[in-house]
């Protein structure tokens, strides 16, 4: 019998993603055009977090706005994965991620891994 798969969702107030801090980060850096890597380390604060992440309500205040490599949309491109990969590298992305910002046994973590269960179970 095959394990169901899994579906990428993100998890609100996590903020994973927003600790952009590009010495922790050099591949994401390095994926993107030259262009893009000005307004990456034009967001980085000087504590490393995205300076539109907001991490009292742990949210993005520009998210409508935000730029094509803070989407999940856009790592298909960015990468190179094909198209049928995306779900599974964006949830590998974010684990590894979501480990590295709040650790391997954090709650944030714990939620992640229901919420793309969750998603599988609804779409059965």
């Amino acid at each position: 019998m095959s394990r169901p798969s899994l579906h990428w969702s993100c998890l609100s107030q996590c903020g994973a993603c927003c600790r952009l801090a590009p010495a922790e980060r050099p591949e994401a850096l390095e994926a993107l055009s030259d262009d893009q890597q000005t307004i990456y380390l034009e967001m980085v604060g000087e504590d490393g977090w995205c300076k539109h992440f907001d991490q009292g309500g742990r949210r993005c205040r520009i998210y409508e706005d935000r730029p094509d490599f803070c989407r999940v949309s856009g790592l298909a491109d960015l990468f190179a994965v094909p198209a049928e990969e995306v779900n599974g590298f964006a949830i590998d992305c974010c684990r590894q991620q979501i480990r590295s910002v709040h650790g391997g046994r954090s709650l944030e973590l714990r939620k992640f891994e229901r919420l793309i269960r969750s998603r599988q179970d609804s779409d059965d």
